[in-house]
């Protein structure tokens, strides 16, 4: 009866996604802060640093919780230390919300170890702990975890007692099943709601796509402009070069003249011998300032020249460069924004995927996904199960419609926890009280073991909660079992509300099978007890009359071998 996630588990899994739902945003909004702040989060080192220098308790307790969760992959010893110091603080302060937490976080440390005696202890007290502080997200997520570990050791009665003391909780803390379905519809009318908002940020991520695309466009227009620029540069200063080239020229020209009128110099000088002293002195002093004014213009021509060229090609650089810096912040920003929102879609397109899949096989879910329908597909060695309540008419009477539907709600969900453990069946449907699953329905050959073995703990399952009901004088459910092994066509029918059935005369025989068996007992075929007499102690039954299908060999499965 392996039912493990317990009477309270969906609807709790719905109130779950309720408050992740209405926490994500906020989350999402203080992870990026931190991440603007702080870069890639602090390493291990920082924190045990800055809990060497931490001073208040309450400092050391949340320090000393994040060293315990950075540590639970690598070094499980070091986690138990900071996690159980985590936890003795936060009882020393009444922090009812960390001690819950770090309780939960000692139970992930244990089970790594595989060490179940204190995984179980402190799951325990994780859930008292989280009752204290009203996190019912942590009481969901404990109780899971604890009802887990009994039906692993096969023991279905403590897991069952696990799951109603936490919907008794939740009963006395006021949520109620119809709290809980006013609170899905709204929760489903806000993902709708949510999901418009998506599909505008998209719509507004892909047009910052296409204006990024005609930056990007730009960058490389302005790229090509500044490589004319570049050009343009390098012939200006291959102009100045030419300029500074004629002016060596023209220097080398007036050191010439200047060699010539040295050599007239000296031809004067002979001369000026022959005039008088003061004339002498006069000529010389007027050739001298001839000579440095020359001499001066083109010092002063020279130098201009170079710190024109100097300054030109200093200004480009300086303009490429802030070109080029401008163009990467905007990118580098612009590339930030797109990782964000692709998270957000890839986090929606995950989530879209596992509601499919818990509608629909995963085969069928995919493909689905690809081309937007599914072929119907033929099995031949298919086995089928029917499930259907003795007198369900005349206890439906004794029982209030609440407690009916209760009763009705607690064993299909047994049923479904059942054959999750089993992943060659797959659940078809529930037709008022009949319930209806399949193996076989995959490419591979598939025997009828595993449905078999599931029957026969429906009907453990259902013999437990008769003693229980008899102890306590109310009426109780005894079911009949029948399986049959055939061929049967399988595909999705329908556009809104996708519904996978399977159809074919072993669907109907496997009914007929089911109508003619015992309650409390599973009948099965000859088919199928062809295929199973080696695994399975049966009894045969003869030939027994079935409606519209003539004598048929039955046999009752009694024990697995």
């Amino acid at each position: 009866m392996h039912f493990s996630e317990g009477i309270i588990i969906i609807e709790n899994v719905r109130m779950k996604a309720l408050m992740r739902k209405h926490a994500r945003p906020i989350l999402s909004l203080v992870t990026l802060l931190l991440m603007t702040v702080l870069g890639f989060g602090q390493s291990i080192e920082e924190l045990e640093q800055q809990l060497q220098q931490a001073s208040s308790t309450k400092d050391k307790m949340y320090l000393n919780y994040e060293l315990g969760e950075a540590y639970l992959r690598s070094d499980t010893k070091k986690a138990l230390a900071y996690t159980k110091a985590a936890h003795s603080q936060a009882n020393e302060i009444k922090n009812n919300n960390l001690s819950a937490s770090s309780a939960y976080l000692l139970a992930l440390i244990y089970e790594r170890d595989r060490n179940k005696r204190n995984t179980e202890v402190w799951l325990k007290s994780a859930t008292q702990f989280a009752k204290a502080a009203g996190d019912a997200d942590l009481i969901i997520k404990s109780v899971d975890k604890r009802s887990k570990l009994a039906t692993k050791e096969r023991n279905y009665r403590r897991a069952y007692e696990i799951n109603q003391e936490a919907f008794s909780y939740f009963s006395q803390s006021g949520t109620s099943m119809g709290d809980l379905e006013k609170k899905f519809e709204m929760q489903k009318k806000t993902l709708e709601r949510s999901k418009v908002d998506l599909q505008k940020q998209k719509d507004q991520l892909e047009f910052n796509i296409r204006n990024l695309r005609m930056e990007m466009e730009q960058v490389d227009q302005d790229k090509n402009q500044l490589v004319a620029q570049q050009r343009q540069l390098l012939k200006v200063n291959e102009e100045k070069e030419s300029e500074i080239s004629e002016k060596e020229k023209e220097l080398l020209s007036i050191a010439k003249e200047k060699e010539k009128a040295e050599r007239t110099a000296e031809k004067r000088a002979v001369e000026i011998d022959k005039l008088s002293e003061e004339a002498a002195k006069t000529e010389l002093v007027i050739q001298e300032k001839e000579n440095a004014v020359i001499k001066a213009e083109l010092i002063a021509t020279e130098s201009e020249n170079l710190r024109n060229l100097s300054i030109a090609t200093a200004g480009g650089i300086f303009l490429m460069a802030l070109l080029f810096y401008s163009r990467y912040r905007a990118k580098r920003r612009a590339n930030l924004s797109l990782e964000e929102k692709n998270k957000i879609i890839e986090d929606e397109r995950q989530r879209s995927d596992e509601l499919l899949l818990n509608i629909l096989p995963a085969s069928i879910a995919e493909e689905l996904k690809t081309s937007g329908k599914a072929r119907a597909r033929r099995f031949d060695e298919a086995t089928v199960l029917f499930t259907d309540f003795k007198n369900f008419t005349r206890i439906s009477e004794l029982l209030s419609p609440e407690e009916l539907v209760e009763e009705l709600d607690k064993c299909f969900k047994a049923f479904d926890f059942i054959i999750g453990q089993y992943p060659d069946i797959e659940k078809i449907k529930t037709i008022g009280d009949a319930y209806m699953c399949a193996s076989g329905l995959t490419d591979r050959r598939v025997m009828p073991n595993s449905l078999v073995k599931a029957a026969l703990e429906m009907q453990e399952f259902l013999d437990e909660q008769k003693q229980e009901r008899m102890r306590i004088g109310k009426p109780f459910f005894e079911a009949r079992i029948g399986i049959h092994t055939g061929p049967v066509v399988a595909g999705v029918v329908g556009v809104k509300k996708f519904a996978y059935d399977i159809w074919g005369d072993t669907v109907n025989t496997a009914s007929r099978v089911e109508s003619n068996s015992q309650p409390g007992r599973v009948n099965i075929s000859e088919t199928t007890y062809s295929l199973v007499r080696y695994k399975f102690e049966c009894e045969y039954r003869g030939k027994v009359e079935a409606k519209n299908k003539g004598q048929i060999d039955m046999y009752l499965s009694l024990i697995h071998i």
